[in-house]
């Protein structure tokens, strides 16, 4: 049955958004950081013989630098500057209190052998390398077990160099998983921001295993059809904010994940608490914002809004399988703008990728209270490809103010999916027509029952000394 809207519904949708708009800004968890913190201990690459010609190769010189600044970490922490010029290298490793530098017109090149990026183990959640079995490349700059990193400058330049890779994947020839552009692990009070990041090999940011991570005003580029280059993948990770970002990238422009089946489920490491404001950008093979498809330990508490993609094949998706295992809980976006979109909102319940024969087909994910909120679009394919996994439980999905451009005759797609909607054009599907206000107010996740608990997105101190780096 259709319904229609009457004035006592209209009041009531204003009353609902406008607590909700409340609940919103008085809620964030991010804090302001200050990335021009000053070290008392300062040197440039060049003083370890680095040479900026774009030729020279200098790992050596970035080892070196590194291993003298860990002198100084207990006694107030490090900056290395690098100075305008091209600075191929291989893979190196950050230090503790330590500041990585870039000046304005300062480029890092990755190195395009392949033998000067380590071959390292897996990820423990992962279980193997993501692309093939066994091991994996180490990113180009590393950090394991570290404290209060800061990767920085005013508008540098870290290029990845990743077209060999793309090709090497394409023609698949290679012997390991890619690498990543930046690679934190197990690390907490990171700060990425003011940079350039171009053509990653793989993912181009990742935080695994962290806490307390800024990424905040960064760009970062590859080709459309460049495969895999996430633009910035929080990964069992904690307290993340992503601020003041643009991204376009061949693949998600930002995807959150924590863990691939089994190993997922057993390493239980969650990402939760993660905040993403003003975020602009698009792609033609990926989305906007993902969650997954690995999303085996679970994703909690994300809250995204002030966000605008053009020229994308899907704004909003949350990626999972038989066999995933965990759950996507309480994720809150709002404020979102777009233009020359396939699909706005997509629930993929067929990304069926696993890593070996031993996952658990049994095993599936949980999707419930997922809020999406003030959507505007234009030129838009589709508004919604809801399809969840028949026997399973996604609910608790709400639909509030979205108002879409639709070229499609068939706008909604939805299948074994529960929830609740208002003000939405074109009308939304039958799952989900039933009204948010006044009575399932309460099934709707939004910030001010926002409630932060730490009491399962940490392992034991036991468990984290094994990770190895």
């Amino acid at each position: 049955m259709k319904r229609s809207f009457n004035m006592v519904n209209v009041l009531l949708a204003v009353t609902f958004l406008s607590h909700i708009t409340w609940a919103v800004k008085g809620s964030s968890h991010c804090q302001q950081t200050d990335p021009w913190e000053i070290r008392p201990h300062s040197v440039s690459i060049t003083e370890f013989g680095a040479v900026g010609d774009g030729v020279t190769l200098n790992t050596k010189a970035f080892q070196n630098a590194i291993f003298y600044l860990n002198s100084f970490t207990d006694k107030g922490g490090a900056k290395l500057f690098v100075p305008a010029g091209r600075w191929l290298t291989g893979s190196f490793d950050l230090i503790s209190h330590l500041t990585l530098w870039l000046d304005k017109d300062a480029v890092i090149l990755g190195s395009k052998n392949p033998d000067d990026w380590p071959v390292v183990d897996p990820l423990p959640s992962y279980g193997q390398g993501r692309e093939l079995p066994g091991a994996r490349h180490r990113s180009l700059i590393y950090g394991c077990n570290l404290t209060d990193v800061i990767i920085t400058g005013d508008n540098g330049t870290i290029d990845g160099q990743g077209s060999v890779w793309w090709n090497w994947f394409q023609s698949k020839t290679l012997n390991y998983t890619r690498p990543h552009l930046v690679e934190l692990k197990n690390s907490t009070g990171v700060v990425i921001s003011n940079l350039n990041f171009l053509n990653s090999p793989f993912w181009t940011i990742h935080p695994v295993y962290c806490s307390r991570v800024t990424v905040h005003n960064v760009t970062i580029l590859a080709p459309l059809d460049s495969p895999n280059t996430d633009g910035i993948d929080p990964d069992s990770s904690d307290d993340v904010c992503i601020e003041d970002c643009y991204i376009s990238t061949g693949d998600d422009l930002i995807s959150i994940k924590s863990g691939w089946d089994e190993y997922g489920i057993s390493f239980a490491r969650p990402s939760t608490n993660i905040t993403i404001r003003r975020l602009t950008g698009h792609n033609r093979n990926g989305s906007g914002i993902a969650i997954g498809s690995e999303m085996s330990g679970g994703v909690s508490e994300v809250h995204a809004e002030n966000l605008y993609f053009f020229n994308t094949s899907t704004a909003i998706i949350i990626k999972t399988a038989p066999g995933r295992g965990g759950y996507v809980r309480n994720i809150y976006i709002s404020d979102v703008t777009l233009s020359d979109v396939d699909t706005a909102i997509r629930f993929n319940s067929n990304f069926s990728e696993h890593p070996d024969e031993f996952y658990d087909p049994k095993a599936l994910p949980l999707i419930e209270r997922i809020t999406v909120k003030d959507v505007r679009g234009d030129n838009i394919k589709v508004a919604g490809l809801l399809n969840g996994i028949e026997g399973d439980s996604f609910r608790n999905l709400c639909l509030l103010s979205i108002t879409l451009n639709v070229t499609s005759e068939s706008p909604w797609n939805c299948s074994y999916i529960q929830g609740y909607s208002a003000m939405v054009s074109p009308e939304t599907c039958e799952p989900l027509k039933e009204s948010i206000y006044p009575t399932h107010y309460s099934d709707c996740y939004h910030l001010s029952n926002h409630l932060h608990s730490s009491a399962h997105r940490h392992l034991s101190k036991e468990t984290m000394a094994d990770i190895q780096c």
